[in-house]
């Protein structure tokens, strides 16, 4: 069922991250051609495009992680093999995990923060709701990083 449910979700992610990416890209063309020709544009699609790319940032990191195609800092995997390489996976995910769920707590307390003070990003739209993401998409990715070291000791094991 744990299974359906990310196959579910991959699914979703996948589209969330295209049609972030293609309304992106045609909002940018159309403000620049609405400034170029007609000298004319909306007020709100800057700021509305900043917090997309927030969010394209954030999904692709998530299908990254999901994916295994993340930035990896990990030399030792290079020197070592075998059981040592598996403990270090361990050791590597471990920590990706603890860095996402501190991320996600500190986005907590940005979101939150953000709720007190009630800005508004554009038009009526509230600036924390925007930036719901970031802590959406730190707790994906250290769910994800945390399965990663669940099966990297199953691996040590094995």
């Amino acid at each position: 069922m744990i299974l359906r449910f990310a196959g579910y979700f991959a699914i979703v992610e996948n589209w969330v991250l295209s049609l972030a990416f293609v309304s992106t890209l045609s909002l940018a063309i159309l403000q620049i051609v609405l400034r170029n020709f007609f000298d004319m544009g909306f007020l709100w699609l800057e700021s509305f495009l900043r917090i997309q790319v927030l969010w394209l940032a954030m999904l692709g990191a998530m299908v990254a992680s999901r994916e295994g195609q993340h930035i990896k800092i990990d030399l030792l995997t290079r020197f070592v093999s075998g059981r040592m390489a598996q403990l270090s996976k361990v050791m590597v995910s471990l920590f990706a995990a603890v860095v996402c769920w501190l991320a996600a707590e500190a986005s907590v307390t940005l979101v939150q923060f953000e709720m007190e003070d009630n800005l508004m990003a554009f038009g009526d739209v509230p600036i924390w709701v925007c930036q719901l993401i970031l802590p959406v998409g730190f707790s994906v990715m250290g769910l994800r990083f945390l399965a990663e070291s669940v099966r990297a000791v199953q691996g040590v094991r094995s």
